[in-house]
C-alpha cells in the first residue's frame, strides 16, 4: 500500500528530520515507497534478531488474534503468557523463575530496581536502597532507569527531577590504554565497584546494574578478562544483588541466548526486551528468583504493573519468536558469523584510519572513529560525525545505528548489528556499503577541513 504524500508530518521524534516512507521488510532488507532497498545493518534499533516478516511469528500472532488480543492480568491467565513464562524460566541461568512481563526495556529496568527494593524492605534490609551503575551506561529513558544511565545529554535535562545514584567507571580498557586480555585489568575495574560499595556504605547498597556487552552507551563493549566473575562475586559478599541488563544483548545476539552466559553468570534479575519480540509486538521482561518474590508476594503483592503487561498477542509473539531463534538455531549462527563480521570491520580498519578500534560479541558489534589511533583522541564533536556518517550510509543502502561513546559528548561509535539470520554474503554487502561510505565521509571531512 503506498503511502499518500505528507505535506506536514505531525509526528516528531529525536529530531525533525524526514524519513521516507517504509513500504515492506522481509529478512534482512527494507523497502520504502519508491521501492529503493536498505539492508536493515542494526536490526532496526538491535530489536529484530530473527529478521523481518517471519512467517511463523505471522501465523502465530493470527491464531492468538482470533482467540483474544486483549486479557488484562489481574482478571485472567492467558496460555501465551503462561507458556511464555515456562520458556525464559527454562532458558534462564539458576533458579530465575519467576516471569514479569512488560512492554519495553526501560519497563524492565524500572520494574526490577522496583522488586529489588520491595524485597529489601519484606526481609528487614530497608536501609539498602543505591543502586550502582556504570557510566557511561543507557539502562532506559523513564526517570528510575534514567538515574541509572549515565549519558549526559539524556540525563542532564532531567537530574533536578531524579534520585540520584552512585557510578562506577565502565571497563574501557581500550581507552585507559590496558590489556583487556590481561585479567588484571578486569580485577582493576572490578575493585572499583568495590571501593564505592564499601564507601556509600554496604548496608545501603541495594544493587548492581550492568550490560555484559555495552549496548548504546559504549558501543559492544566486551569486558576485560576475569571482570565479569569478580563482579558477581564482590555483590555476593557485600549482599548486593546482581541485575543484568540483558535488553540488547538477550535473545541470542551474543551467540547465546544470554550474554551473561559467556561468563556462566548466575544473577539475581535480568531484564530482556528488544530482541525478545524482534519487533513484531512490544514486549519485555523481568526475570527473577522466587527467593525475591515469595516475600513481596506474601507481604501484599508486586507494587508495580503497566496495562499491557502479559498481553497475549505480545506473548504469543514472543513464542513465535523463541520457536524461531531455536528452528533456526540463530544462537549459533550469531557465533558463527560474529567472527566473520569482526574480520570485515578489521579490513575496514586497516583501509580507514579514521577507525580506531574495533569491538563487540557475536553480532553485537562496533567500530569508532578517532582523529588519532595511538592517543585515542575524538573526532571535533562539532562534526556530529555519529549523526552524518549514519546519514552517508543510509544514503548508500545501508541501515546502521550510532551514538557517542565518551557520557555522550563526543566520540563517535557505530554499531552494526545484522538480524541474526545473515549469511555471509550479506555481510560482504554490509562491508562493502561501508567502505564505500567511509571513503565519502572522509573525502567530505578532508574538504571541510581544508
Amino acid at each position: 500500500m503506498m503511502a499518500a504524500a505528507v505535506s506536514e508530518s505531525h509526528l516528531f521524534y529525536l529530531t525533525g528530520q524526514g524519513k521516507p516512507f517504509l513500504e515492506q521488510a522481509k529478512g534482512v532488507y527494507m523497502w520504502d515507497q519508491d521501492g529503493r532497498r536498505y539492508l536493515d545493518g542494526s536490526s532496526g534499533a538491535m530489536v529484530c534478531n530473527i529478521g523481518h516478516g517471519n512467517a511463523h511469528v505471522l501465523e502465530v500472532m493470527k491464531k492468538q488474534m482470533e482467540l483474544a488480543t486483549f486479557g488484562y492480568r489481574t482478571q485472567f491467565q492467558t496460555e501465551a503468557s503462561e507458556g511464555l513464562a515456562t520458556r525464559l524460566a527454562g532458558l534462564c541461568p539458576g533458579d530465575l523463575n519467576k516471569v514479569f512481563f512488560v512492554t519495553g526495556g526501560s519497563e524492565a529496568v524500572e520494574s526490577a530496581i522496583k522488586l529489588a527494593r520491595q524485597f529489601a524492605v519484606q526481609t528487614g534490609e530497608s536501609s539498602r536502597w543505591k543502586v550502582i551503575s556504570r557510566t557511561p551506561s543507557y539502562h532506559g529513558c523513564t526517570l528510575g532507569a534514567l538515574a541509572l544511565t549515565g549519558y549526559d545529554p539524556l540525563t542532564a535535562p532531567f537530574t533536578p527531577m531524579m534520585q540520584a545514584m552512585p557510578k562506577v567507571p565502565a571497563p574501557r580498557a581500550y581507552l585507559d590504554g590496558l590489556d583487556p586480555d590481561d585479567p588484571a585489568t578486569g580485577q582493576l575495574y572490578a575493585q572499583a565497584l568495590k571501593a564505592l560499595i564499601e564507601r556509600e556504605g554496604p548496608d545501603s547498597v541495594l544493587a548492581f546494574i550492568l550490560e555484559p556487552v555495552g549496548g548504546a552507551s559504549t558501543g559492544a563493549l566486551v569486558p576485560p578478562a576475569g571482570y565479569m566473575e569478580a563482579v558477581q562475586d564482590i555483590c555476593k559478599a557485600h549482599g548486593v544483588l546482581l541485575i543484568m541488563d540483558e535488553v540488547m544483548t538477550g535473545a541470542a545476539r551474543t551467540g547465546r541466548f544470554l550474554a551473561g552466559e559467556h561468563w556462566n553468570m548466575q544473577p539475581d534479575i535480568v531484564v530482556m526486551s528488544k530482541g525478545l519480540g524482534a519487533g513484531y509486538a512490544p514486549l519485555g521482561a523481568m526475570i527473577a528468583s522466587d527467593r525475591l518474590v515469595a516475600p513481596v508476594i506474601a507481604a501484599g503483592g508486586f507494587a508495580n504493573g503497566f496495562t499491557y503487561a502479559g498481553n497475549p498477542l505480545s506473548c504469543a509473539a514472543g513464542l513465535g519468536v523463541l520457536d524461531e531463534i531455536e528452528r533456526m538455531d540463530l544462537a549459533g549462527n550469531a557465533a558463527r558469523m560474529g567472527p566473520v563480521l569482526t574480520q570485515r570491520l578489521n579490513g575496514l580498519m586497516a583501509r580507514h584510519e579514521i577507525i580506531g578500534d574495533v569491538r563487540g560479541l557475536g553480532l553485537l558489534q562496533a567500530f569508532e572513529f578517532m582523529s588519532d589511533r595511538t592517543t585515542k583522541a575524538p573526532l571535533p564533536a562539532r562534526l556530529r560525525a555519529f549523526e552524518r556518517f549514519v546519514q552517508i550510509a543510509y544514503e548508500a543502502g545501508l541501515i546502521i545505528y550510532a551514538r557517542r561513546t565518551r557520557n555522550g559528548t563526543e566520540g563517535d561509535h557505530f554499531i552494526v548489528a545484522p538480524p541474526l539470520i545473515v549469511t555471509e554474503p550479506q555481510l560482504d554487502e554490509i562491508t562493502e556499503m561501508l567502505d564505500l561510505a567511509l571513503t565519502r565521509y572522509t573525502q567530505e571531512i578532508a574538504a571541510t577541513s581544508a
